[in-house]
């Protein structure tokens, strides 16, 4: 029998972390064709709403029923609107492990929503779902990601050399790809342990757009 992540809701001080939605499907669009987005994620440019509705309606269930991971709304507590994205994959039920990664909307940035988003998914994980590691892949420039990383108190665990594939702009407005490293993270649950310290000291720390 296949393990399954459950249909959840997660609520923080700011957010609602939730399962994707149709009505989503403007919004996440118009997330997905960000610059940073493009930039550092593999998500296909530009990104319509008809991809969003796929991914929201087919993709994300699809996962969750296979039992390879989930896929999480991150909205704001109180005005509903969509903010960013969690993302499980690559989720390994035997040793109770999964991958992290997360998109922040250009919306919502420079307001810690990734660190908060990140941090909760982590308790719900270690607490409810009993997991033992969870793994994050930042790019090697992805300066920004790789603070979320540190935030939540992630261990920097060494470099997949010449990994990751990021995109640039070219002359002509189009992209092109390049190759560079991964930086790889992992998150224990005895590392969780003076998180909240560490983002309460950084309340105007800048979270941007990544896919880890």
């Amino acid at each position: 029998m296949t393990s399954t992540f459950p249909n959840i809701s997660i609520s923080t001080e700011r957010l609602v972390l939730r399962p994707l939605d149709e009505d989503d499907v403007p919004a996440l669009a118009e997330m997905m064709n960000d610059e940073q987005v493009a930039a550092w994620t593999e998500v296909p440019q530009p990104f319509t709403e008809a991809g969003a509705r796929h991914w929201i309606t087919q993709h994300a269930p699809a996962e969750r029923a296979a039992g390879r991971g989930l896929d999480l709304a991150v909205t704001e507590f109180l005005t509903q609107r969509l903010v960013g994205i969690v993302r499980l994959t690559r989720t390994d039920w035997r040793i109770r492990g999964t991958e992290l990664s997360y998109i922040v909307a250009p919306w919502a940035r420079g307001e810690g929503y990734a660190s908060e988003a990140a941090l909760a998914t982590a308790r719900w994980l270690f607490g409810d779902q009993r997991f033992e590691r969870i793994e994050l892949r930042t790019a090697a420039d992805n300066t920004a990601s790789q603070q979320v990383a540190q935030k939540i108190g992630c261990i920097s665990e060494g470099v997949l050399r010449n990994a990751c594939i990021v995109h640039v702009r070219t002359e002509d407005g189009g992209w092109a790809d390049l190759r560079t490293d991964f930086i790889v993270w992992s998150l224990l649950p005895e590392d969780l342990e003076g998180a909240d310290e560490q983002l309460a000291d950084t309340s105007g720390f800048t979270s941007y757009a990544d896919w880890n």
